[in-house]
């Protein structure tokens, strides 16, 4: 997976950033409603029709998502409430990027397309939610194709390159493949019980 390869080369890059940020006085979770804020705005891009604006923005719009977590290791404030509330808040980014796409697609009136919006959508909500789930039971269950990043990278190529149909398709089927290897995984781990 891309993000295991990259994830401590990126945030050795961003601790200087999340002390620099600690030092102005902003919080873990300030920073991750103001990256919310963001990921509305291009949302709002996004349903504008503005396909390859939006895919422009979405990748360092998401990449700020990692600066939460960067001024709760600067700042030693990592909360149990912290992780909890950037993990529901990117569901909602999630939720609303799908959104801005249903506003943009919907009024064609090509179901196909609109079908594959949704499966996108519930295919990325269900990558999140198996791991979440598996972690309730004291499992861990980062395994799979395509966590989060991956999707991002993937959406934002897609709509710059004008290729969101096709990439729609892609993560319909490879969000859904994700969540069965996650429910795989937790069923190889517990024998089934």
């Amino acid at each position: 997976m891309f993000s295991d390869l990259l994830k401590a080369r990126i945030r050795e890059g961003i601790n200087p950033i999340g002390l620099a940020l600690a030092a102005l006085g902003l919080t873990p979770n300030l920073i991750t409603l103001f990256g919310f804020l963001l990921n509305l705005l291009v949302a709002g891009v996004l349903a504008t029709g503005q396909q390859t604006l939006a895919g422009a923005l979405l990748l360092p719009v998401a990449a700020l998502d990692m600066l939460d977590g960067a001024v709760a290791r600067a700042t030693e404030r990592s909360t149990r409430f912290g992780a909890f509330l950037d993990s529901t808040i990117d569901r909602y980014v999630e939720a609303v990027i799908f959104l801005a796409l249903l506003v943009v697609y919907a009024p064609l009136g090509d179901a196909l397309t609109n079908v594959a919006i949704f499966l996108a959508a519930v295919g990325s909500l269900m990558v999140s939610y198996t791991r979440a789930r598996a972690e309730g039971l004291d499992l861990r269950c980062e395994v799979g194709l395509l966590p989060r990043p991956e999707r991002i990278i993937i959406l934002a190529l897609g709509l710059i390159g004008g290729w969101t149909v096709p990439v729609l398709w892609l993560l319909a089927v490879l969000t859904n493949f994700t969540a069965a290897q996650r429910i795989w995984h937790v069923w190889q781990v517990t024998k089934g019980q």
